[in-house]
């Protein structure tokens, strides 16, 4: 490609430009004197070679032949970097700060000839987006604005730069006939006030008998108590985890979630368990914890972590689909006791403890329905044991348990699921980086590797199902989603390149087979002679649906590469869904966290440093233990050159990102704006706060 002026600069960020097709100038005398030849105002636009959301803007805008030529033509374009000349950037930052209460990097300022600016911004997607206006309608209304009001310009600068910004504050206002556009704040509210209004105050859940888990809504009620300050969002949702895990649906002595209750109070379960129910409330009590900071949600998801090590796991690291609810006929006989059974394997004193903490009655604590008790009795807590109560406990459930162990245990079934197999991946790699559990991110590492080795074809594709020794079935739409999204959690759990690249190639792979380019979205499967309608799935039931989970894995692999064409896929799939989301909120908890994190603010966080190094270690843990949910988060290791070439194909904005002579540095970038590298673990905090 043809370069511009900017070859002959120093600056690496100016180079970095210097083949756009953009005809850009660096500062100085010769672009005003043509500014002023021609009758053009300036486009000036500021930014730093290790500025995220300034890549962004680059490979999107200004390496486009579109936008260059809509820029080439009505603008005498400026590019300058911060770091060579701050003076002028904290000029222009104080006019951005004035005139939208706000500023960043990159900076886009657009002036008169005699440098009067009458226009300021930051970030600008190549199209409209999000309701943020895009370069292809931003320069011709500036364009027609210094064209059509020429004087006004030149005689009140301030006044028409006010005029305008009214105006771009028009354009990004939500247009009704925009699909996206009607996916507002607004609709994240309404989904809260349905939830709230069926929410079961005394017992937590939503609605009656029967209760399933359903940890998206938890999620989502987290998600929302961040964003709107709403304590009793988050008291629903850990309301709602406290009584899942008092309750019958949960099993006490082996850990893990039964399917759902049967019951409001959550206490007589259907006793199959589920793979996809266990890792999304492995994830959702995660993300309590780092939410709440309740040691209890943590303590769950740890012991549903080890029911699927111990019970889940196949020899060669995949997880198994699922545990029958029946054993020896009865559904529920290998987890229901009698009150003699317990009394006999702990004794009398043990056992009166027992069953105190447990609630076994000698007639037994439930009753089928038509039928009266029958003597059995479903482990559950009324209360949680006090902290003596609880090391006794341990001890009384340990017995317990050897004992169960010596019964006839329901049926396993071994197949492996793709999609299941993405979710627990995903869920693994989320604890192991809250805990900082090395066992997990190893357990997750192996699952992804048998997957990804083992589940494809002789193309490559992914497939749905490993039974036997065999994979086979094309994936369908739910096993790519769940596989990409545990990737990328993977990716930021261990920090290796290698699983977000295979990330992308799967994003690929379903754009390829299943997106619908007439109406958006993903189709659920591949085209099929044998079925005449291809279904695309939104609804988030008991799994969340796949193009839910697709929307915010396209949005957190954007944000984390830099790729526009990912973003643009994911507004036009919230475009495709919107009024059916729009019009049933609370079907669509999941979609609503991918729009959630959309409508931001969100972050991008990238870390670099030695792996090894104390002070890189205190920033990655910094960012462990926060509850970030709207975060992406790189690392590049400096310290291993590989690994840091292989991170910057995929993101090339952080080709220029280092240490700094050897400390390590976090950047911060939220709403198109970079923030300055910080190398201590109480200023990272103090930017996330």
């Amino acid at each position: 490609m043809k370069a511009n002026r900017l070859t002959r600069e120093k600056s690496p960020y100016l180079l970095q430009h210097a083949h756009n097709p953009v005809d850009w100038y660096p500062w100085g005398e010769e672009a005003f004197e043509r500014a002023r030849r021609e009758h053009k105002p300036v486009f000036l636009s500021v930014g730093y070679s290790t500025c995220h959301w300034c890549h962004v803007m680059e490979r999107e805008s200004f390496a486009d032949e579109e936008v260059a030529r809509l820029l080439n033509e009505a603008f005498v374009c400026i590019k300058v970097d911060r770091e060579e000349r701050p003076d002028l950037d904290q000029h222009f930052m104080a006019v951005c700060q004035m005139l939208t209460g706000s500023g960043g990097w990159p900076l886009t300022v657009v002036m008169t000839p005699d440098k009067r600016p009458f226009f300021a911004g930051t970030y600008f997607p190549k199209a409209r987006r999000w309701g943020r206006v895009g370069m292809m309608e931003l320069v011709p209304r500036l364009r027609e604005a210094w064209e059509m009001k020429r004087e006004e310009v030149l005689r009140a600068a301030g006044t028409i730069l006010s005029n305008l910004e009214r105006s771009r504050a028009g354009i990004e206002s939500p247009d009704a006939e925009e699909g996206s556009g009607r996916l507002s704040a607004e609709v994240l509210e309404r989904a809260f006030r349905e939830l709230e209004a069926d929410f079961d105050q005394s017992r937590g859940g939503f609605g009656n008998a029967p209760k399933f888990p359903i940890p998206h809504h938890a999620g989502f009620l987290l998600r929302y108590a961040k964003r709107a300050g709403s304590a009793g969002s988050g008291a629903m949702a850990e309301r709602t985890l406290q009584a899942m895990r008092r309750g019958g649906i949960y099993d006490h002595l082996g850990s893990g979630f039964h399917r759902y209750s049967t019951d409001a109070d959550w206490l007589l379960p259907h006793f199959e368990k589920m793979l996809y129910d266990q890792a999304l409330l492995i994830e959702v009590y995660a993300e309590a914890y780092a939410a709440a900071g309740n040691e209890c949600f943590r303590r769950t998801a740890e012991d549903v972590a080890a029911y699927v090590a111990r019970d889940l796991t196949s020899p060669e690291g995949g997880f198994y689909t699922a545990e029958d609810a029946d054993s020896e006929g009865q559904e529920g006989r290998f987890y229901v006791w009698t009150a003699e059974e317990v009394r006999d394997v702990l004794g009398e004193e043990d056992g009166a403890f027992a069953a105190k903490v447990f609630n076994v009655r000698p007639g037994g604590n439930f009753s089928e329905q038509g039928y009266g008790p029958d003597g059995r009795n479903i482990l559950h807590l009324t209360e949680p044991p006090t902290e003596a109560g609880s090391i006794r406990l341990r001890t009384v459930r340990d017995r317990l348990f050897a004992a169960r162990e010596k019964r006839v245990r329901p049926f396993k079934d071994t197949k492996m699921l793709a999609d299941w197999n993405g979710l627990m991946i995903g869920a693994l790699a989320r604890l192991a980086r809250l805990t900082g559990n090395e066992g997990h991110l190893r357990a997750a590492d192996r699952a992804a590797d048998l997957i990804l080795d083992r589940m494809r074809d002789p193309d490559g594709r992914l497939l749905h199902m490993l039974a036997d020794g065999e994979a086979r079935v094309p994936a369908f739409l739910d096993d790519y989603a769940f596989l990409v999204k545990g990737l990328i959690d993977l990716y930021e759990a261990g920090f290796d390149p290698g699983r977000l690249e295979r990330a992308l190639d799967l994003v690929g792979q379903a754009v390829e087979r299943l997106w619908d380019d007439q109406g958006g979205g993903f189709f659920f499967a591949a085209a099929d002679p044998d079925i005449a309608v291809r279904r695309k799935e939104i609804y988030d039931g008991a799994v969340p649906a796949g193009n839910s989970v697709m929307l915010m894995n396209l949005l957190r692999l954007a944000r984390m590469t830099g790729r526009a064409d990912l973003e643009s896929l994911a507004s036009r799939q919230a475009a495709a869904f919107a009024a059916e989301v729009a019009g049933h909120p609370r079907m669509h908890t999941e979609f609503l966290r991918g729009l959630d994190f959309a409508l931001g603010p969100s972050r991008e966080i990238v870390i670099a440093g030695r792996r090894a190094a104390p002070e890189t270690r205190e920033l990655v843990d910094v960012l462990r233990k926060a509850y970030l949910p709207n975060a992406v988060v790189l690392f590049k290791p400096v310290d291993e050159p590989e690994a840091a070439r292989a991170l910057e194909r995929l993101a090339p904005f952080t080709k220029d990102m280092d240490a700094g002579g050897g400390a390590a540095a976090a950047r911060v970038c939220s709403a198109g704006a970079c923030l300055r590298p910080v190398r201590s673990a109480d200023g990272l905090r103090a930017i996330l706060k």
